[in-house]
């Protein structure tokens, strides 16, 4: 994978290019009537769904909490509250996910986030070699190592995704 110039690109990519961290550029065209921004990303890439992560913020009596999860499932928030030492965690408003990462929603990176925010990564990202998340804005997606974007994110691991009902 390619490193890209750091004097380029959005926040999540100067952010992983900074840390010198590897990854992939998958640009994609944006259907704006998209349901799923997660599975339009994976079907405009041909790339699995399972492979292609969501992130989601929450709001716990401890902060904002992050949450990146198969775009194939949903958030368990008991799970993530409990990841994070919180008593209960609820969907964060996304005007409030939006002034406190600095990307809009649908285009919302775990990676360089204008705060940052106490990172989970769901388990199941240890299953493939590299992983897809946001790269920052609608319609483009970065690839890497499911252990580069814990680095990246200062996150942990654990079981926060579940399926749709």
């Amino acid at each position: 994978m390619a490193k890209p110039k750091a004097s380029a690109g959005t926040p999540a990519t100067v952010a992983l290019t900074v840390a010198g961290l590897p990854f992939s550029l998958h640009p994609y065209e944006h259907d704006p009537a998209a349901a799923s921004y997660g599975l339009e990303a994976a079907e405009a890439l041909g790339v699995e769904p399972d492979r292609v992560f969501k992130t989601l913020l929450a709001d716990t009596e401890l902060g904002l909490v992050v949450g990146v999860v198969p775009v194939t499932g949903l958030l368990d928030l008991k799970a993530l509250a409990a990841a994070v030492g919180a008593k209960r965690a609820g969907m964060a408003d996304p005007a409030l996910a939006e002034r406190r990462t600095g990307y809009v929603v649908g285009g919302i990176s775990p990676i360089g986030q204008k705060t940052r925010h106490v990172t989970v990564v769901d388990e199941t990202a240890q299953l493939f070699e590299t992983v897809f998340v946001s790269g920052g804005k609608r319609g483009l997606d970065i690839e890497l190592a499911p252990d580069d974007l814990l680095r990246a994110t200062e996150g942990t691991y654990a079981a926060i995704a579940k399926e749709t009902a």
